[in-house]
């Protein structure tokens, strides 16, 4: 006998009265018993239970019916199956009973139906003319539509296809054009879409797999689909794209109102529709952020709105000026800010135009409000709004300002997975913008400091005419170490300087503030430009050890710097340079002859034992010259060769150097920097000749009545009789002391510029030196009388010996150039 798991389905007769009139050989396989004994018996007999209220009308009457009942094996054992009763009827329409079939209910089956029919995700099967040929009872849930009402009937016959532009909630297009597209082609197909269905508020993500389903000779004979809401997986990985796009997109710029701008942008239109991000003046300013203001304080806080952006509304703004905001006390964003916790409003109540707390198809554990959110707020609909959530912006404990994110041309509420998203969005934006704030702080910081140790005002000097330009990189990077001077020195001659420190920030700035001040030092002594250079040199050597780091200090980074140091004497029209790693400068001549100086530039400063060298160039009266940093030639879009010839073009000698200047930056230096860039742009003149004595002194004692006469008789000549007694008793002290200590040749020079200069050279290298002459001592008084009766005295080396040299005010100082060049 074969084994009843393996027996096919039963059918028999019922007739109207309830009893067998016929039993199938299918039956007794099943449940053992042969036609001869149930037929003409009760189908009551069967069962291996007190039967059903109702039976056998319930089960085996009435119309079409399935069902579930326990029947008994000829061996005793119970065997439930599942019953399908069908009516029968003659010609006349008169009820002959049922035909009934039994199912074992452990076969694949009934089981598999039953699953199929009861399966959460929505099961269809089409024909290959996409007529309805069975839908499970949650695809019919989902369309809204019974099994007995699709049977047979098209897709489109049923669903009407929707103006994509009215209705885009409803865009089910790409679903129907894959359905047919698999029975065209045969082959399975998978697709993820998008829509609102109608009456709610939120968007569903359905994904959808569709196959082909073949006879055995390979035919389609059907196309069958199986689709399941996704919205709390497709949403979750919108919200994580979103994050990703915010990680690239925030933070972008070193800027505090570009970072808040980048914030208000990633969020609209894809999460809010409205964004406002509001911070403390201080934040703006790079200081560091108030307190944070108590919510029972009383008193308004004031902000400014560094970024508000719309997705449909014309905020009126001007982008990149902050404006000012007040917000009332006890407001939601006060009570943020003083609380640092965040607030969701909603405009409507649970249950108001749709679910408010999740939408359908979120995951089975969503996130879950926080204590006290949400409020509910109807004060929202008179500003358009269906919802808000302000977060505190807050940063390494600090709080910087507060961000608003609100919804209102969109139907559905925030929940609680937004508020998750707007609070992951707003740390990132937190962090940024409090990280632009240090940098605006340091920035700031530096180039307070930079530009209290640059030339802040030009020196007053007859030898040239100067302009300069000072530019720091730009918001994207750190001040450098750039500087230019003008240093007036002794025989009415000029030095000009510039130089670059290598980096930028605070080390750099403050390193050059040190080389500035060890150069003016040095102009002091009145070096030449090499000798200047090699004590500069050194001394950078010594500021590279003082920078190695020791105990708990971090090393500052590598030390190391560029310097130009010419000098100009308008007497004689020698133009004098010496370069350590510095750009050389371009020498534009008064008949527009362009050139570079003649000259070598030497190891930058810091490399040691190597030697500097001077070169030297004769002037005509009026030539340009043009000292720069590295930073006004290089650039992305060129190199520095082209560079040099574009400032060459650019440069003319004719054009008032003011406007030059304006001219060079503004065609040289690009929008956006990388360095800081420094110009200094010279005229030079030549001191009339009639403005210039001299003389040559014997070493003898009886000489002196003669320099004094010769200064007296030159003094009458220039109509400066007023100075002849300082003038006279000066001369007579220098040459006095050059005869009695130096070594010939001796000459006695006087200039008359913007101040009277009297020099004595002598062949010796001995520097003089003041002291303190006791009581009786004849001498040691002669360099104290002149320091005490001038302006200022020095000494200054040459290759022949040295000058000693004094300055005194003239009675009207005006310049003293030749008026015939």
């Amino acid at each position: 006998m074969a084994d009843k798991q393996d027996a096919p389905a039963a059918a028999l007769v019922v007739g109207p009265d309830g009893v067998v009139s016929g039993w199938s050989e299918s039956g007794r396989l099943l449940l053992g018993w042969t036609a001869a004994d149930t037929v003409g018996r009760p189908v009551t007999d069967l069962l291996a239970a007190p039967p059903p209220p109702g039976f056998p009308e319930s089960h085996v009457g009435g119309p079409d019916h399935t069902g579930l009942v326990s029947l008994r094996h000829r061996d005793g054992s119970t065997v439930d199956v599942l019953v399908s009763a069908h009516p029968l009827s003659d010609a006349d329409g008169r009820a002959l009973g049922h035909a009934v079939t039994v199912q074992r209910w452990e076969r694949r089956p009934v089981i598999a139906d039953l699953a199929f029919e009861q399966s959460p995700f929505a099961l269809g099967v089409y024909d290959p003319e996409l007529r309805f040929l069975w839908i499970n009872a949650s695809s019919g849930r989902v369309i809204a539509h019974s099994e007995e009402q699709v049977l047979g009937k098209k897709y489109r016959e049923l669903f009407p296809e929707f103006d994509r532009e009215l209705f885009p909630e409803r865009d089910d297009k790409p679903y129907t054009d894959q359905l047919a597209e698999v029975a065209r082609t045969g082959k399975p197909a998978r697709l993820i879409t998008v829509f609102r269905p109608l009456g709610s508020n939120y968007a569903n993500a359905w994904a959808t797999s569709i196959w082909p389903v073949r006879d055995a000779e390979g035919r389609v004979r059907a196309v069958a689909n199986w689709g399941f809401d996704m919205s709390a997986e497709y949403w979750a990985r919108q919200r994580l794209l979103m994050l990703n796009e915010a990680s690239r997109g925030i933070g972008r710029t070193l800027d505090v109102i570009g970072t808040a701008q980048e914030l208000a942008r990633t969020s609209v239109p894809r999460f809010v529709d409205l964004v406002t991000v509001d911070l403390f003046d201080e934040v703006l300013r790079g200081d560091e952020p108030p307190p944070s203001p108590a919510s029972a304080s009383g008193e308004a806080v004031a902000l400014s709105r560094a970024a508000q952006h719309s997705a449909t509304r014309d905020t009126g703004r001007v982008p990149g000026l902050p404006m000012p905001v007040s917000h009332a006390p006890g407001s939601v964003a006060v009570r943020c800010m003083a609380t640092g916790r965040s607030t969701v409003q909603l405009a409507a109540e649970p249950g108001e135009g749709g679910e408010w707390a999740f939408g359908p198809g979120l995951a089975a554990d969503p996130a879950h409000w926080p204590p006290g959110n949400p409020l509910i707020d109807a004060s929202l609909a008179a500003d358009g709004l269906t919802g808000r959530i302000t977060v505190p912006l807050r940063a390494r404990g600090a709080l910087l300002g507060v961000v608003a994110f609100s919804r209102s041309d969109r139907p559905e509420a925030f929940t609680a997975d937004d508020l998750i998203l707007a609070e992951e969005l707003t740390a990132k934006a937190a962090v940024a913008i409090d990280n632009a704030r240090r940098y605006s702080r340091e920035r700031m910081t530096a180039l307070t400091l930079q530009r209290s140790l640059l030339l802040q005002r030009l020196p007053s000097q007859e030898a040239v005419d100067v302009a300069s330009r000072y530019l720091p990189g730009g918001t994207g990077t750190e001040v450098g170490g750039d500087w230019f001077d003008v240093i007036p020195l002794s025989g009415a001659r000029v030095a000009l300087v510039v130089g670059d420190v290598v980096g930028h920030g605070l080390h750099a700035s403050a390193s050059m503030g040190r080389l500035r001040t060890a150069v003016r030092t040095l102009a002091d002594v009145d070096l030449p430009p090499d000798e200047l250079l090699t004590h500069l040199d050194d001394l950078v050597i010594h500021l590279a050890s003082d920078l190695q780091p020791a105990g708990r200090f971090q090393p500052t980074g590598e030390f190391g710097a560029t310097c130009l140091y010419t000098v100009y004497d308008p007497v004689s029209r020698r133009f004098t340079l010496a370069s350590a790693g510095h750009p050389l400068p371009l020498i534009i001549s008064p008949d527009g002859t362009r050139t570079p100086a003649p000259a070598q530039p030497g190891p930058p400063l810091g490399i040691g034992g190597l030697p500097f060298e001077a070169t030297e160039v004769q002037l005509p009266e009026g030539s340009l010259l043009a000292l720069y940093t590295d930073g006004l030639m290089e650039s992305r879009e060129r190199d520095v060769d082209q560079g040099i010839a574009d400032l060459l073009r650019i440069l003319n000698p004719a054009t008032p150097l003011e406007d030059l200047c304006d001219t060079v930056m503004d065609a040289l230096l690009p929008e956006r920097r990388t360095d800081d860039a420094a110009l200094l742009l010279a005229r030079t003149h030549a001191l009339d000749l009639q403005h210039v004595a001299d003389c040559d002194i014997e070493p003898d004692p009886a000489q002196v009545p003669l320099a004094r006469k010769f200064t007296l008789d030159q003094l009458e000549a220039w109509g400066l009789e007023e100075a002849s007694f300082v003038t006279e008793l000066v001369v007579s002290e220098l040459v006095t002391n050059a005869i009695r200590y130096g070594e010939p040749p001796i000459r006695l020079r006087l200039i008359r510029d913007s101040s009277l200069i009297c020099e004595v050279s002598d062949a010796s290298n001995t520097s003089p030196h003041l002291r303190r002459a006791r009581a009786f001592d004849e001498g040691g008084r002669g360099l104290l009388l002149v320091a005490q009766l001038t302006q200022g005295w020095g000494t200054r080396h040459t290759t022949d010996g040295k000058t000693i040299w004094c300055a005194q005010t003239l009675p009207e100082s005006q310049p003293r150039r030749n008026p015939s060049r």
